[in-house]
């Protein structure tokens, strides 16, 4: 009975920021959860070939394009999701652009282009994903993908850091409003995980200098954060709601 609560069959997940790294990842686990998977992000080619991954391994799946700066777009996206596989119930709301320079070295657009992908995208995203969600009678899961930078932080991160924190706050207050309607509303926060976007860092002098500061001594592998996002898309989290869920190696211990 407890294996059967993390199941996510009949149900249509969308995740956000697909096409690599966190996203790619997340939307093959609830596909092999039994999710109908919808892969949104703006580069379609990457979209095709994950979604015939997934497919070919017995999944079902589409590709989307979706631009999270383009509210336009998201509408359009989901009428395209809902006509494929029925109404979203989980979105996991996880694209997001990293930053790396120096507050006093921050152009105007480096700053507006970060909070426009990591935290309106997440605003515009959720929002729609919520309001369809009331619209087909309530309920539903929506997970918005934080960092560890959202709770603690590092130089040379102050838009990735800001608008991650943000993100956690926007979570509680859309958990908080949901709640009503029965939507469930979480962040995952990971800490450094090993992904195609960020591997020949990790694997660097610099890279491992950094690691060495996380209690665990090594940087995540995409399979350990499986267990958390089931947790908050399934009902096996239906008492979870406005919760951080933290997957760091005990990264936030240290900064």
């Amino acid at each position: 009975m407890a294996f059967e609560a993390f199941s996510l069959k009949g149900k249509t997940a969308l995740v956000t920021g697909a096409s690599s790294g966190l996203g790619r990842h997340f939307a093959r686990v609830l596909a092999r959860a039994g999710a109908r998977v919808v892969a949104a992000a703006r580069r379609l080619d990457r979209l095709e070939a994950l979604t015939n991954e997934i497919r070919a391994d017995g999944g079902e799946a589409i590709a989307v394009g979706l631009d999270v700066t383009k509210p336009e777009k998201i509408a359009a996206a989901f009428d395209t999701a809902q006509s494929a596989f029925g109404p979203v119930k989980i979105l996991v709301n996880n694209a997001g652009v990293p930053s790396n320079t120096f507050f006093t070295q921050l152009t105007e657009e480096d700053w507006r282009h970060v909070m426009d992908v990591n935290l309106d995208g997440v605003f515009r995203v959720g929002q729609e994903a919520a309001r369809r969600m009331i619209k087909a009678g309530g309920g539903g899961s929506i997970i918005n993908v934080s960092s560890v930078l959202g709770l603690g932080v590092l130089k040379a991160v102050a838009p990735y850091a800001a608008s991650k924190a943000a993100v956690i706050q926007l979570t509680k207050a859309m958990a908080l409003e949901l709640s009503r309607d029965r939507i469930r509303v979480n962040a995952l926060a990971p800490g450094y995980v090993v992904t195609e976007l960020n591997e020949a860092f990790l694997t660097s002098d610099a890279g491992k200098k950094l690691l060495a500061r996380v209690p665990f001594g090594r940087a995540a592998d995409l399979h350990e954060l499986d267990g958390p996002l089931l947790l908050l898309a399934s009902e096996a989290g239906s008492y979870m709601t406005g919760s951080v869920l933290v997957v760091d190696g005990g990264t936030l211990l240290t900064i």
